[in-house]
C-alpha cells in the first residue's frame, strides 16, 4: 500500500483554497508548518500572521493560497478524511468476507494513527491531533449548511458511506447503518479525546481498547458475532 500511497494526491475541494497548496514548495511548507502550530497553540490563538512570521514569508503570500483559517482548517480535515479514506479503500478491497471487511474498516479508522512517509511535507500524527481537538470548529459555524451545499464535507460524507455500506452489507435489515457509521467515526475522537482530557469518563486506555470497543459496539448493534 505505501507504494501506491507514493504516487496518490489526496483530492480536496477547490472552493476550499485560492491557490492550490500542493502545487508549490511555498503551499506546502504552509501545510506543513500550520499542521505544527496549531497542534502546539490551539486553532483560536493560530493566525496567518505568525504561520508568516514562522515560514518567513509575508502574510499576504498566505492568503494567496487560503481565503482564511476556517478554509485552512477545513482543508486540513479534508486530507486527514480523504489519507483515511484511501487507506481504507486499499485495506478491504480485495477481502470478499463482509464481516471481516467490517472489521478491517473499524480497525483503520479507529487505531492509533503513524506517521506516513509518503507525504513528507504532513505530520499524520499531529493532524489526527488536531482532528480530535479541533475538527468540531470546522462545522459548528453558521455557514455549515451553505458549505455543505458547496461540497466542504464531501470526503467526510464519502467515508461514512463506505462504512455504511459495509454495515448494510453484513445485515441487510440493519435500519439505521448510516447513523451507526457516523456514530463510530465521531465518537472514535471523542473517545480518544476523553483519554487525553476527561481519563474517568472512558475506559479506553490502551491504543487497541478503541478498535475493540467500537467492534464490539457495531457487531453487537448489528447482533452478529464479530469472529474473536
Amino acid at each position: 500500500m505505501e507504494k501506491l500511497l507514493e504516487s496518490i494526491k489526496i483530492g480536496i475541494n477547490d472552493k476550499l483554497y485560492v491557490k492550490d497548496p500542493e502545487s508549490s514548495e511555498l503551499g506546502k511548507r504552509i501545510i506543513e508548518e500550520s499542521i505544527l502550530m496549531i497542534d502546539a497553540m490551539g486553532f483560536e490563538s493560530f493566525t496567518f500572521k505568525k504561520l508568516g512570521v514562522k515560514i518567513g514569508s509575508n502574510e499576504s503570500s498566505i492568503y494567496r493560497y487560503f481565503e482564511n483559517k476556517h478554509k485552512l482548517l477545513l482543508y486540513l480535515a479534508s486530507w486527514y478524511w480523504g489519507w483515511l479514506e484511501y487507506q481504507l479503500v486499499f485495506s478491504t478491497n480485495s477481502m470478499t468476507d463482509v464481516a471481516e471487511k467490517l472489521k478491517k474498516a473499524i480497525q483503520i479508522i479507529t487505531k492509533t494513527t503513524e506517521q506516513d512517509s509518503s507525504f513528507s511535507h504532513i505530520n499524520e500524527v499531529l493532524l489526527n491531533n488536531i482532528v480530535i481537538n479541533e475538527y468540531s470548529k470546522s462545522y459548528l459555524t453558521k455557514e455549515v449548511d451553505t458549505e455543505n451545499k458547496d461540497g466542504y464535507f464531501v470526503i467526510y460524507k464519502r467515508l461514512v458511506n463506505r462504512l455504511s455500506s459495509m454495515i448494510s452489507a453484513l445485515n441487510e435489515g440493519y435500519r439505521y447503518p448510516s447513523s451507526l457509521a457516523s456514530t463510530v467515526l465521531e465518537s472514535s475522537l471523542h473517545q480518544q479525546f476523553l483519554k487525553d482530557h476527561f481519563t474517568s469518563l472512558t475506559d479506553c486506555r490502551e491504543n487497541d481498547d478503541f478498535t475493540t470497543y467500537f467492534t464490539q459496539l457495531v457487531f453487537n448493534s448489528l447482533n452478529t458475532k464479530s469472529h474473536g
